[in-house]
């Protein structure tokens, strides 16, 4: 009978690796919600809202690697193979987000603005849905 695995206990699933990227892309989240409304301050008067814009902008860059290396951890241990690229390409969208920022290329800073926050609220939709859950091969 010790020969006998049970399918729960054979079937890698991404756990810790899921949790840990639910927690982080929440966070994630919720410091790109706060970016409009530090530039919507600023624009109403508040000229330190901008320094904190900034500011949260380049954690935000910084936060990105972080993202990334949750991110393959999670592939690793079965998650979605289209993540990994996905967080890369956000890594990317931010940097030049900030960028554009610094160089006060608003054509430019506020579009790539909207689509970075609708790509963290789509991502932070996803990583909290069971489909996330699924290891990747068509187990279900």
């Amino acid at each position: 009978m010790d020969t006998l695995v049970r399918p729960a206990e054979a079937e890698r699933r991404p756990r810790l690796s899921l949790l840990v990227l639910r927690i982080l892309v929440t966070a994630y989240l919720v410091a790109v919600l706060g970016q409009p409304v530090l530039a919507g301050l600023f624009l109403t008067g508040d000229v330190d809202a901008i320094s904190v814009h900034a500011a949260v902008g380049s954690a935000l860059a910084a936060f990105g690697m972080v993202l990334i290396a949750a991110s393959l951890v999670y592939v690793l241990r079965r998650g979605r193979l289209w993540v990994l690229p996905a967080m890369v390409v956000l890594f990317l969208s931010v940097g030049l987000q900030v960028g554009m920022g610094y160089a006060r290329t608003l054509q430019i800073h506020i579009p790539l603005g909207v689509a970075i926050v609708t790509s963290v609220v789509l991502l932070a939709i996803w990583v909290w849905s069971p489909s996330a859950a699924r290891p990747r091969g068509g187990a279900r």
